[in-house]
């Protein structure tokens, strides 16, 4: 009668544990649902037709290829006008580089 005591005892004590795994595992799958729908939802706030930070994103984006386009005509008009001057600048610009260039390469020969 011992040994089936022991044996009962052995094999409630597994259902018990198994219970608890099943418990456990039951409880991580619903959190872990719960965290995938809320990270859906603010996704698609965020991101969805009706969403504030699309419409900020894109008039963010609208703004910077109309700045970019300004610019842009901006230099043409410049270039048309002062083609020395303008090659002057780039031809400056290149020089400084180049000088930057060779003092910095310099440094790491030392």
């Amino acid at each position: 009668m011992r040994r089936h005591d022991i044996e009962r005892q052995l094999r409630d004590a597994g259902e018990q544990a198994g219970e608890q795994v099943r418990h456990y595992a039951s409880t991580a799958s619903d959190n872990a649902q719960a965290l995938m729908e809320r990270g859906r939802r603010r996704i698609h706030e965020r991101f969805g037709d009706s969403g504030a930070y699309r419409r900020r994103l894109s008039r963010a984006v609208e703004d910077l290829a109309d700045e970019t386009h300004y610019r842009y005509r901006r230099a043409r008009r410049h270039v048309e006008r002062h083609p020395l001057a303008t090659a002057a600048i780039v031809a400056g610009t290149i020089g400084a580089f180049l000088l930057l260039r060779r003092a910095l390469r310099g440094d790491r020969d030392d």
